[in-house]
């Protein structure tokens, strides 16, 4: 089955960790299904080829895959050969996966590397000891129970035809696959947090093959439109390091380089690593100036009361169904969101490819980080969001248009938190956990009803009716005990204590 490799995704997949010699492996993989469960036993990683053919990084349920097919097919097979290009000569060699769903096994050359649990977020897998020279293979195992309501699945439908909110499964890769040549020694991961108040932004830092001894530095190179502001070099003498960096860049405090999706400036920064004086790594990133914060019961950006105006965005392309068809239509999706009057998303459902956090970032579109949700609770499900949902906040923490993460909807996963302790305490700890691992962003424990601790209580209202509206939102106490779609606004146990109220579903307008 031959198919155009012009239709793949070519742009680079992670535009805030950037470096110069990296590989695309988009386009035609040899593909099959495993209906049968057999791959493994029959050792199809070892030399096997695979009859059909499929167009990466769409699903095979997608007509832009080649194939386009929606029967239930839980496990498929993938293979490709690659030759490394001559810039990688002499660097080790990481293999990154966007997002393959649900259960993804890889083998180079015949040799098990690496699995994944996850079907939203990235892992990566340093390969270098298992090449040779001359043409070398990546086979991908990916299991996806099509009928487990107990993995983080979003709106996947564990039906065979969609219906109703819920649309077709997307199974195995879905998010670009690339290599990307590195010294033994480099960035793994930073970390930047903006300070407004001090105009400083927070570096940590994440070194991957550090050793006591070496004589590594770190140097930061910061610039906004081309102009440079800062450059800071320091030792680094952990694996992981924080810094401060002020910026002393602000001509007039009526006129800051501040981020806001009305004025979305960012900031280019630098982060080169040194050994012995001499540059191995060297990362092009960029972060926005910009708090986003909650004060006396007002949702504020930059420390100005800002009124959110957001529209419930899925992310979901007939021709691609999770996966957009190219970058410009994910940049399409952001400008039109614009021009129709939003300052922002509720990215619903969906941890969405970093390229559309990116055209949110660039072009200025606030998004609400959302988790996708299982619709069963269980001990394997606290087990499988827990971490994919901390592996998501860690990709996208350093996107300034990120303003809040949502790690529930409507009860989803948690069907009887309203009373059922234990599901309770399951969304205090995500709302925790999250805390934990990022201090500056809002965070939703259960959007749209039965809260325990949220820093903005969200109801989600489909009523049609002015009088009714009206009433039910002349006040605050009247709309926290309310009951839009009979359900009640917090689980037992958990109240109102002034927080935000923002309707973030209603409506449900159609246009025929």
């Amino acid at each position: 089955m031959a198919m155009s490799t012009s239709q793949a995704r070519s742009e680079h997949p992670q535009p805030q960790f950037v470096r110069e010699t990296w590989l695309n492996l988009n386009g035609e993989w040899e593909f099959d299904y495993d209906d049968q469960a057999s791959g493994e036993r029959e050792r199809w990683y070892d030399g096997k080829s695979l009859p059909k053919r499929i167009n990466v990084p769409y699903c095979f349920q997608s007509k832009l895959s080649g194939i386009g097919e929606t029967d239930f097919h839980d496990i498929v097979w993938y293979r490709r050969s690659f030759s490394l290009p001559k810039d990688f000569a002499g660097k080790n060699v990481l293999l990154h996966f966007g997002a393959v769903d649900y259960h993804a096994k890889v083998w180079v050359n015949g040799k098990f590397v690496k699995e994944h649990i996850g079907g939203h977020t990235p892992f990566s897998i340093d390969i270098t000891l298992e090449l040779t020279s001359g043409e070398n293979v990546i086979v991908v195992r990916a299991h996806d129970s099509s009928k487990d309501i107990t993995v983080p699945r979003g709106k996947q439908f564990w039906e065979e035809k969609s219906k109703g909110i819920f649309y077709t499964r997307t199974t195995g890769i879905w998010q670009t696959v690339w290599l990307e040549a590195v010294h033994p020694v480099h960035l793994r991961r930073a970390m930047l947090t903006p300070d407004i108040e001090n105009n400083e932004v927070g570096v940590r830092s994440f070194v991957e093959g550090w050793q006591a001894g070496a004589k590594l530095q770190l140097k930061l190179a910061v610039s906004f439109k081309g102009k440079p502001i800062c450059e800071e070099t320091f030792a680094v003498n952990n694996p992981v390091e924080s810094r401060r960096i002020s910026l002393n860049d602000f001509s007039s405090p009526r006129t800051p380089r501040l981020w806001s999706p009305e004025a979305p400036n960012l900031y280019d920064i630098t982060l080169s690593l040194l050994q012995d004086g001499v540059e191995v790594d060297s990362v092009a990133s960029y972060f926005g100036m910009r708090k986003i914060s909650v004060e006396q019961g007002k949702v504020c950006l930059n420390n100005r009361p800002y009124f959110m105006k957001l529209v419930l965005d899925q992310g979901y392309f007939p021709d691609g169904i999770l996966t957009a068809p190219t970058d410009e239509d994910l940049r399409r999706d952001v400008e039109l969101t614009k021009a129709m009057g939003f300052n922002g998303a509720r990215k619903h459902q969906k941890v969405e490819d970093p390229r559309y956090m990116y055209w949110c970032d660039k072009l200025g579109l606030l998004v609400w980080g959302e988790m996708a949700n299982a619709y069963a609770y269980s001990e394997d499900y606290v087990r499988r969001i827990t971490g994919e949902w901390q592996e998501a906040i860690e990709r996208d923490y350093n996107h300034p248009c990120i303003v809040a993460w949502v790690p529930l909807n409507e009860s989803w996963g948690v069907p009887e938190v309203l009373n059922d302790s234990r599901q309770q305490q399951h969304s205090l700890a995500l709302y925790h956990m999250i805390k934990s691992l990022d201090a500056t962003r809002p965070v939703i424990s259960n959007d749209g009803w039965e809260h325990t601790k949220s820093d903005i209580c969200t109801i989600h209202d489909y009523e049609f009716r002015r009088e009714v509206l009206e009433k039910r939102y002349a006040d605050a106490e009247i709309a926290v005990k309310s009951q839009p779609g009979r359900k009640f606004i917090y689980a037992n146990g958990f109240e109102y204590n002034g927080e935000p109220i923002n309707v973030s579903e209603f409506g449900g307008i159609s246009f025929r």
